[in-house]
């Protein structure tokens, strides 16, 4: 559920008002000690795009999280740096022998690949995959060297192209580094449910201090009908269903009206005691019509 928020204008905005424009990378790095300045006793597991493997945000929250990320196919992977013999003179080298690159371990019919299947998988259900795993140094001129883990990810049914995932862990399982990898989709659902429902996205506020408000007191809400829709669910939730689809769980849609039921029976739809002798509408009808209100307002 988002607790923490930073705005990032693009380059052009920050162009157009004078300002130093700050990447998304750098954005990522002060979040990233921030929650680890809070909590910092609690292992951080950071799960990003292919714009979060950088290798300066790598090397600055290695510390501090472990960052699992997409690596491309050609990236410049290197063996760790030897050992320095005795009375050698010369600056330390900072990495050893060049790798192949990760193409090449794909098309090696000879890798050994080991074949799992996965509960979750993009919303797919008992997906099998096939992944190849390795350590290396990850190594740009002029940046710092980054020790990564890397997961080749295959799929043995051909739907999707052979894909890399990083860890900065390097104990990590790679089956690990897949399930942490596969919850940025929950990221995107909540992204959707939250321009679909609570209107962020689409605020019509040209003040930037109003935008600056708006969005995380709205991501906030978020969070907060989740909260108050999971104590709920043990008294039942009504989930609307329909013919053709038949949801084994509730979506946010669900949790928004139960929400909503619950605010407004309290302060709108005050009746009688049910020991009353008069009832102007009885009450099943009454419940019927307040869930249909709650669930398309």
């Amino acid at each position: 559920m988002p607790f923490l928020t930073a705005l990032a204008p693009s380059e052009r905005c920050s162009q157009q008002r004078h300002r130093r424009y700050k990447p998304l990378t750098l954005w990522a790095r002060q979040l990233i000690r921030l929650v680890h300045r809070w909590q910092p006793d609690r292992r951080l597991v950071v799960v990003g795009d292919r714009t979060y493997a950088a290798l300066e945000l790598l090397a600055g929250v290695c510390a501090a999280a472990t960052v699992v990320a997409r690596l491309r196919l050609d990236a410049h992977l290197c063996a760790p740096a030897p050992a320095r013999l005795p009375r050698q003179t010369g600056r330390p080298r900072l990495v050893g022998a060049r790798l192949p690159i990760l193409t090449t371990s794909a098309n090696d019919p000879t890798a050994p690949w080991t074949t799992c299947t996965l509960a979750r998988w993009y919303g797919e259900r008992d997906r099998p995959i096939q992944f190849l795993s390795a350590t290396a140094v990850w190594y740009h001129t002029g940046l710092p060297p980054v020790p990564i883990r890397w997961v080749l990810i295959r799929d043995p049914w051909g739907k999707f192209a052979t894909q890399a995932v990083l860890c900065t862990d390097l104990t990590a399982d790679p089956l690990q580094i897949v399930s942490w990898f596969i919850l940025r989709w929950q990221l995107e659902v909540t992204f959707r449910e939250v321009r679909a429902h609570l209107g962020v996205a689409t605020q019509r506020q040209w003040s930037d201090r109003a935008i600056a408000r708006t969005t995380p007191a709205l991501l906030g809400l978020f969070s907060l009908v989740t909260l108050l829709a999971h104590a709920q669910l043990p008294t039942g939730a009504p989930m609307r269903r329909s013919a053709w689809y038949c949801k084994p769980l509730p979506t946010f849609a669900d949790a928004l009206a139960l929400v909503r039921r619950q605010l407004w029976t309290a302060a709108t739809f005050h009746t009688l005691p049910a020991e009353s002798d008069l009832v102007k509408i009885p009450r099943p009808l009454l419940n019927h019509l307040a869930d249909l209100l709650c669930s398309a307002a």
